[in-house]
């Protein structure tokens, strides 16, 4: 076989559901990137089946997915998800009907969100620029405030009662704590800090704290240090190089990434993986920030967020090369200025993304000169 010509070792099924808003917009997007990267490298293919699981169905028929939904996405190597919400969807049912459903069902007990400031971009802490904010959050993504347990007494009456349990087992953090210290582990800091909020919490974030150091004692090599959420807040903008590897619960972790990506520079930026580490089960890729209602249709959200997770579902299929090349090349536009209105830019959707599929073909195609 000539060197010239690649063979094709592996068609990837990915479950594209782009939900609401501009999840629709960033998921044509992304696509469209993926597109580009398997068949400029020509080393792997996606066959993408796209499912309508959107908050404008609901309201026609009456339900998000089908009783056979989880069955269908079963079938799949990964699942692409873009957004769900949408105003006239109480978020308690879009969110209890869709993703929470899917993470659980599928055993998607971490979720990994790392945040960094791009080259192109800014960061609205003064003084912090590339480098210096280097994070990987792992947010638990089974238990604790998010596990469902609880219920409303007196419902429509002023003697309402409302309970919210927040479970935490001692397997569910275990597991995550050796999730964390094996990230921390693989980067160069070989540093996790632990949150919680065991000065008032004492029963479940105690445990986190008691499994936390057990663990710790299997990972001599990995410096380890314990913040309070309060206080984590305060040094996440105040001492940004401090932190490397985050470990948090489902609730703490979901509310700190939100500020993590707001200070790399854009929620719009933000990446986010839903992974069952035993592989048994499909894991889900998305950007971290939701529908946004008000920009939809509009052609102006920025889908930076949206390639960053299609990079990491690569990586999670094992397809490292091509991870990086998507990575590079969405650093190089937006180092070159293109960027969308919130990164500080003019460009719209669309001009980003086809400048990344342009810098792509750039990239192989140097890569093979």
């Amino acid at each position: 076989m000539p060197s010239h010509v690649h063979e094709v070792s592996r068609i990837y099924n990915i479950a594209c559901i782009p939900g609401d808003g501009i999840g629709v917009d960033i998921t044509n997007a992304a696509i469209q990137v993926l597109n580009k990267l398997s068949s400029t490298l020509k080393t792997f293919e996606f066959d993408f089946k796209t499912y309508d699981w959107s908050s404008k169905a609901y309201l026609e028929r009456g339900w998000y997915m089908p009783p056979d939904g989880l069955a269908q996405l079963k079938t799949h190597d990964a699942i692409y998800f873009g957004a769900v919400g949408w105003p006239a969807v109480p978020d308690h049912i879009s969110l209890w009907s869709l993703i929470l459903p899917i993470r659980k069902a599928l055993n998607q007990y971490v979720n990994v969100r790392p945040t960094r400031i791009l080259q192109g971009t800014k960061s609205p802490l003064e003084g912090c620029q590339v480098g210096d904010l280097d994070w990987v959050i792992v947010r638990e993504n089974s238990e604790g405030e998010y596990s469902g347990q609880g219920g409303t007494s007196h419902e429509g009456f002023e003697n309402a009662v409302a309970t919210e349990v927040a479970v935490f087992t001692q397997v569910g953090i275990e597991r995550i704590m050796r999730f964390a210290f094996e990230t921390a582990r693989a980067r160069p800091r070989r540093k996790l800090t632990l949150v919680t909020k065991s000065n008032a919490q004492r029963h479940g974030m105690v445990l986190w704290d008691k499994v936390f150091y057990e663990v710790a004692k299997e990972y001599e090599d990995v410096e380890t240090d314990k913040m309070l959420v309060d206080a984590m807040t305060v040094r996440m903008v105040l001492h940004p190089k401090s932190l490397d590897t985050i470990v948090a619960t489902n609730l703490h972790a979901d509310i700190l990434s939100d500020l993590a990506a707001a200070l790399s520079g854009s929620i719009g930026i933000a990446p986010s993986s839903n992974l069952d580490p035993t592989r048994k089960f499909p894991s889900m890729f998305e950007p971290i920030h939701g529908s946004a209602p008000d920009i939809a249709g509009k052609g102006i959200a920025n889908p930076v967020g949206a390639f960053w997770s299609a990079a990491e579902m690569v990586r999670w299929l094992g397809q490292e090369k091509g991870a990086d090349v998507l990575m590079r090349a969405v650093e190089n536009v937006t180092a070159r200025g293109f960027k969308t209105r919130d990164l500080g830019g003019e460009r719209n959707t669309k001009e980003v993304t086809d400048s990344v599929c342009e810098e792509i073909e750039k990239l192989v195609a140097g890569q093979e000169a």
